[in-house]
């Protein structure tokens, strides 16, 4: 008798407890006003996948509300609060090209190289990113001069600039390091920006501890393990072709 009221408990415990986990699940065919209230309640918990949830129910059933571009940003910059750039920039590319008037673009493009600048904590890992950040800061100067944003994508611009060009030094070394002066000589030729006094740009300081594993950008404690060919560099690299033909004729 007791292990049958035991089981019969522990059924009951395992049913209430299936229902409470399926309940958001089941959820649909709500007016927009509730969505957008369990949307906003999601990200004040800062529970962003289940407000990415009910974002997803609000735009499938309530296509026309006039609550969702409001949600939109709501989400894009709640992720970009919780360091989700990715998140946030297709939440602002949704934005902009499905609610944003003129001045409501301007400011979903703000955000958007805001988020890219956000995005880069070490430049010297995302080179793509980098440029990226760049051509939209410009594109973004080019298409509103008279921005109230306009300094602030400036500074970043300029700071993307640095980033690009310390980025550019740590391959240079990299090379050097490789034994490829021309390749060498070829990063740091790369300076388009000349109002920029280059000589007084300083590399940026590495933290002790991520030194350790990453090097300062002119060397690193693994270098002795990199081989000295020239596939472990790049296969773009530029050629000395005086030292490949004497390469070639030496095993002739």
């Amino acid at each position: 008798m007791i292990i049958y009221k035991t089981l019969l408990a522990l059924s009951f415990g395992i049913a209430l407890f299936m229902s409470g986990c399926s309940k958001d699940i089941e959820e649909y065919n709500k007016p927009a006003a509730y969505w957008y209230a369990k949307i906003v309640e999601s990200v004040s918990e800062g529970n962003l996948d289940k407000a990415d949830n009910y974002y997803s129910s609000l735009q499938g059933e309530h296509i026309s509300s006039p609550l969702l571009p409001e949600a939109t940003m709501i989400l894009a910059i709640a992720h970009m609060h919780f360091e989700e750039y990715l998140l946030t920039e297709h939440f602002l590319n949704e934005y902009v090209k499905r609610y944003a008037n003129e001045n409501e673009k301007e400011f979903a493009e703000f955000l958007k190289i805001k988020a890219k600048y956000m995005a880069l904590p070490n430049p010297r890992r995302d080179q793509v990113l980098i440029n990226e950040a760049i051509s939209e800061g410009a594109k973004f100067k080019q298409n509103y001069p008279n921005s109230m944003y306009y300094s602030l994508v400036d500074t970043m611009s300029t700071n993307l600039y640095m980033a690009e060009a310390a980025l550019n030094e740590t391959i240079a070394s990299l090379y050097d390091r490789v034994d490829k002066p021309k390749s060498a000589a070829y990063y740091r030729a790369i300076k388009p920006q000349p109002w920029i006094e280059w000589y007084e740009v300083d590399r940026a300081n590495t933290p002790w501890y991520k030194e350790w594993f990453e090097g300062d950008g002119t060397a690193s404690w693994y270098g002795f393990l990199i081989p000295d060919t020239q596939s472990v560099v790049s296969r773009n690299s530029v050629v000395d072709n005086e030292t490949n033909q004497t390469n070639l004729q030496n095993e002739n």
